[in-house]
């Protein structure tokens, strides 16, 4: 490996492990849809006690479930595809793809899938923590108190397992993004570091300024007037 093939790794490392600490602290200032989507959540569970039949929660939860289950299973699908390649034959591998401009060592080019296996397995393992929660969640739907003192802390109790289920579910698709950035390596790290900092630029973006990103803060401006709610476990999405 050369000198900058260990830069463009280490710009890597610090995007992909280093994202979510840089982009709570932006959202203190600028917010972000990481902050929002709690009140949203919690608006959510307090509405979901009120109901006397709670069908609409579990089925809106059950599609949460559903997309999270695909995802999970397409991944597994790539992990075994790269995986394949890394142990049954990263050379044969090699050679057959260097008509496609990818060109390595043969120890070099094993690192290349292996970091694109190590993004798709987090992803992985974040989908099955984020349906094991979820599931959680539907236990509490359904054991839910209509009306009563109870309902506000059930509300909130109920929220700080659903908000991390759901942002398990985004970790997850993150990953793929980083993945995508980690494959360019194929190209060399001029391509690594490159699409590294355009994949992070772009998540950013998209929590802070995307148009969906304005929406929700709006949304949480009308759910949360004097903004009192406040997520205690500082959880993240995107």
């Amino acid at each position: 490996m050369t000198y900058w093939d260990w830069a463009a790794l280490g710009l890597f490392a610090v995007c992909w492990l280093f994202y979510e600490p840089v982009l709570h602290g932006l959202s203190r200032r600028t917010g972000a849809i990481t902050r929002d989507m709690y009140v949203v959540r919690l608006a959510w569970m307090r509405t979901m006690t009120g109901r006397e039949v709670k069908l609409l929660d579990s089925q809106l939860l059950g599609h949460a479930i559903n997309s999270a289950s695909f995802f999970a299973s397409a991944n597994l699908i790539l992990i075994a595809a790269v995986a394949g390649a890394l142990f049954g034959g990263g050379g044969e591998v090699l050679s057959g793809v260097e008509g496609l401009g990818i060109r390595a060592e043969g120890r070099v080019f094993d690192y290349k899938l292996a970091l694109v296996t190590l993004c798709l397995a987090r992803g992985l393992l974040e989908f099955i923590w984020g349906i094991r929660q979820m599931n959680y969640v539907l236990a509490l739907i359904g054991a839910a108190p209509e009306t009563g003192e109870r309902s506000e802390a059930f509300a909130r109790a109920a929220t700080d397992v659903l908000n991390p289920a759901l942002t398990a579910f985004s970790r997850g698709v993150r990953g793929y993004y980083f993945a995508l950035a980690a494959a360019a390596w194929f190209y060399g790290p001029l391509a690594l570091g490159a699409v590294t900092a355009a994949a992070t630029l772009l998540l950013v973006w998209r929590q802070s300024r995307s148009p969906a990103a304005r929406g929700i803060r709006e949304a949480r401006r009308l759910l949360d007037p004097g903004g009192d709610t406040i997520d205690p476990k500082s959880s993240f999405d995107e």
